[in-house]
């Protein structure tokens, strides 16, 4: 007789899990149904929240769930690029912005369920400040009928504009959002490739008239930016009339675009109007009479610090117009006028405006045709001045020389500025 024990060399009393852990692990696995959190000790919850699945369904996590951890592996996992410093530091911030932004960027009028959009507000009102959606959808199919009706509504079209296609309207959300401050759009579509179609790029007017309106409604909005959304005069006379006595609109972006004379006039009476500081219109279609319509409202304007019409055609006219208006002016702190067809008239008048104005910092005058002699005006103009740190000259047909002695003044402003910036430095800090 052979008395055997057969045992597993391997099998070990520690290997068997603790009681709480094995809780732990079933509060995991069902955190979804049953999503218990609060009631749970602080370094319980921690345990829970470092291996919760960041494929929850945000009904369950966004309202319960306001660890920074947590999210910062939901943005990691999803996103190769992550960086929270444009998004108040806040990694939850970060990854409801995006995903909302996603959602609008992927949203297909008539296909895509709006229930998609709306089931979000209550998840994410409380956390979105920003929203930048560089995409809009046009519907897969176009009613025919529907669309010729809708175009004796609202007036003809382009030769592209045949067949209009309407957007999301995206009113319904952002008003919504009571944090809401900054909103940067684009009315088109990326990657398109083979499937490239005018109308894709089609800002209709129907879709202008349901923006205005939702912009005029977000009464915290701050920095409004609608670019390469081919924004001609009208749409921006309607933007324009909805932005009047805005509460906090502070920054104006409508780069890019179709704009004229007639939508310039009307952003004179805006400028006139609002609280706005800076506003960009770089690209757009802006002639001397637009730009006489500024220089009116930027004479009596107290608020406005940047402006920037880079890349249209003001000509002579329209810089002579916003120099004499620079004048009187002692708010602007930047002025770009690069690619505008200026000449010799316009740097002899800045020549004066350098000489009295004591607020301008930085002035572009690139790629124009100021000339020798208007070089020499501007440096003229220069040698009493302590505040201009930004000068750019390049392609200005501006004398090797001279630019290089305007440079030296402008250098020397700015070490002044620097120096006189440490000074105001505590010594605890140095």
């Amino acid at each position: 007789y052979t008395h055997r024990v057969i045992e597993d060399p391997e099998w070990s009393l520690v290997t068997v899990p603790h009681l709480s852990e094995l809780c732990l692990q079933h509060i995991i696995h069902n955190f979804e149904k049953n999503p218990i959190l609060d009631r749970l000790l602080p370094e319980h919850q921690r345990k829970v929240l470092d291996r919760l699945s960041t494929g929850l369904p945000l009904t369950v996590t966004a309202n319960l769930i306001s660890d920074e951890d947590y999210w910062k592996r939901c943005c990691t996992e999803r996103w190769r690029v992550c960086d929270i410093s444009n998004y108040g530091d806040s990694w939850k911030r970060m990854f409801l912005e995006r995903h909302l932004e996603n959602i609008l960027k992927r949203f297909i009028p008539n296909t895509t369920d709006p229930n998609q959009v709306l089931e979000l507000i209550p998840l994410c009102k409380d956390h979105v400040r920003k929203l930048e959606v560089d995409q809009f959808l046009p519907p897969v199919q176009v009613d025919q009928k529907e669309e010729r009706d809708d175009v004796s509504d609202t007036g003809s079209y382009d030769e592209f504009d045949e067949v209009p296609v309407h957007h999301y309207d995206l009113g319904v959300l952002i008003t919504a959002l009571p944090h809401l401050e900054e909103l940067h759009l684009t009315y088109g579509v990326k990657d398109c490739g083979m499937n490239f179609e005018w109308k894709l790029f089609n800002f209709t007017y129907r879709d202008c008239s349901n923006l205005a309106v939702a912009v005029k409604m977000c009464h915290n909005l701050k920095v409004f930016k609608l670019t390469r959304s081919n924004v001609d005069d009208d749409k921006t006379k309607l933007l324009v009339r909805n932005l009047l006595d805005h509460p906090c609109l502070v920054e104006l972006n409508l780069s890019h675009n179709l704009i004229r004379d007639k939508g310039a006039q009307a952003l004179g009476h805006l400028i006139s109007r609002s609280r706005l500081e800076t506003l960009d219109l770089c690209n757009n279609q802006i002639r001397h009479l637009g730009a006489q319509a500024l220089a009116r409202a930027l004479a009596e304007n107290s608020t406005l610090t940047s402006l920037n019409l880079r890349l249209n055609c003001v000509e002579d006219e329209g810089g002579e117009a916003i120099g004499r208006a620079l004048l009187t002016n002692t708010t602007l702190k930047s002025i770009h006028l690069g690619s505008n067809n200026l000449s010799e008239p316009t740097a002899t008048l800045f020549s004066q405006v350098l000489a009295q104005n004591n607020t301008l910092m930085s002035i572009d005058f690139s790629c124009n045709h100021l000339g020798l002699d208007g070089g020499k005006q501007l440096l003229k103009g220069l040698a009493d001045n302590k505040v201009l740190i930004e000068f750019d000259l390049r392609q200005a047909e501006v004398d090797e020389e001279t630019e290089y002695l305007i440079h030296q003044i402008v250098w020397a402003n700015q070490e002044a500025l620097r120096l006189e910036s440490l000074q105001h430095i505590p010594d605890k800090l140095l």
